[in-house]
């Protein structure tokens, strides 16, 4: 599978995406540091050390009812079955997704940006704005030891950013037992229906 965005961007076809994206002006590109000097995997470490310290600018994912929007699409999509989802977290400004998709990379964000920025921006009462950074970061998974170190990075993300002590305390996170409770479910009764 390609997409082309500012550069083309191959996928292959089974394999487990790691995705990021962003709240619109949540990364101001004069604070970037000379894309030059870094490579995908340092600029994408600088830019979420800088999401997760920002205390100023779009920070509505902070808010409960869009962070379950957030998250309940989450859920939607694997209902869908546009995806199986491995590891997500909603902060207050940017959301990180560990997914395998069964669609189209683009179909998959057009849906799940599309749809939590309208319901998003219904509930904040603004109209007309953009919710989301069109761009994401996206990286596709090589094998289950790089697997299992992304799905920590996403669920431990909340507990480096200071937010919690433990990752399963973060309410908006794979790693809180509401939450992985209800994919294990979605994921029992796929598996039901499809046997």
């Amino acid at each position: 599978m390609a997409t082309r965005r500012r550069l083309p961007h191959v996928y292959p076809d089974g394999r487990w995406l790691f995705l990021t994206w962003h709240l619109f002006g949540s990364l101001p590109t004069a604070a970037f540091p000379p894309s030059s000097k870094l490579t995908a995997g340092q600029a994408f470490v600088w830019m979420d050390r800088y999401a997760d310290s920002a205390r100023s600018g779009p920070l509505f994912l902070k808010q409960a009812m869009v962070a379950q929007i957030v998250c309940d699409s989450f859920m939607t999509g694997i209902e869908l079955g546009h995806y199986e989802l491995g590891a997500f977290v909603v902060m207050a400004n940017h959301v990180h997704g560990l997914l395998r998709p069964r669609i189209s990379l683009s179909q998959l964000l057009q849906s799940l940006k599309g749809f939590t920025a309208r319901q998003a921006n219904k509930a904040l009462k603004r109209t007309g704005e953009p919710f989301w950074q069109r761009e994401c970061y996206d990286h596709w998974v090589r094998d289950e030891a790089e697997w299992a170190r992304i799905a920590a990075y996403i669920e431990e993300n909340p507990v480096k950013a200071g937010l919690v002590a433990r990752a399963e305390d973060f309410p908006w996170s794979s790693a809180n037992r509401v939450w992985r409770e209800r994919v294990a479910g979605l994921v029992m009764s796929s598996k039901a229906g499809s046997g």
